[in-house]
C-alpha cells in the first residue's frame, strides 16, 4: 500500500495541470462527483471518520471513498489524524485550505435552490443565508476555523 500511495505522490507532483484556468486546475481537485460531497459532510459534522462518510445518504462505494478521502489529504483539503478512542479509526476534518471552499458551497445551494426542488429543511437553511449572505459566510468560516485551532 505505501508503494502504491508513493507511486501515485510522485505521479501528482510530476502531473501537467490541462491548462492554466483556475477552473480547471480547481476541478482537478473537487471537480469530481465524490469529493463536494465529503467536503460537505465535513463542514457540517467538522469531522468524520471513514465508517461516518461511509453513511451518506449518496452511498458512495468503499473503493471510491478510499480514494477520494486519499486525493483530498493529498492536496490538502483534508487532513486525516488518530482517532483518540481507537487505534484502527482515523478521523478526517477540513484544512483551511478545505474551509475556504465554503463560499462556493454556499453558491452550490443557492444555484440548486433556484433550478431545483429542495427538501424543506434545506429551503429553511437557506433562507438564512439569504437574508445575509455575507454574514452567514463570516459566521460560518469563523466557526469551522474553530475546528482547525
Amino acid at each position: 500500500m505505501q508503494i502504491a500511495s508513493n507511486i501515485y505522490k510522485l505521479f501528482m507532483k510530476n502531473s501537467k495541470k490541462r491548462s492554466d484556468c483556475p477552473i480547471s486546475s480547481s476541478l482537478d481537485i473537487w471537480g469530481d462527483k465524490w469529493s463536494l460531497i465529503i467536503v460537505r459532510d465535513l463542514m457540517f459534522a467538522k469531522q468524520c471518520t471513514y465508517g461516518d462518510l461511509l453513511k451518506s445518504e449518496e452511498k458512495i462505494a468503499t473503493n471510491i471513498l478510499a480514494s477520494r478521502l486519499q486525493s483530498l489529504e493529498e492536496n490538502g483539503i483534508i487532513s486525516k489524524s488518530d482517532h483518540p478512542d481507537s487505534k484502527a479509526k482515523f478521523l478526517y476534518k477540513l484544512t483551511q485550505k478545505g474551509i475556504d471552499l465554503l463560499p462556493l458551497m454556499v453558491e452550490i445551494n443557492l444555484w440548486a435552490d433556484k433550478y431545483y426542488e429542495l427538501p424543506a429543511k434545506r429551503k429553511e437553511d437557506l433562507k438564512e443565508v439569504k437574508k445575509d449572505k455575507e454574514q452567514y459566510i463570516k459566521t460560518a468560516l469563523s466557526n469551522l476555523k474553530q475546528v482547525i485551532s
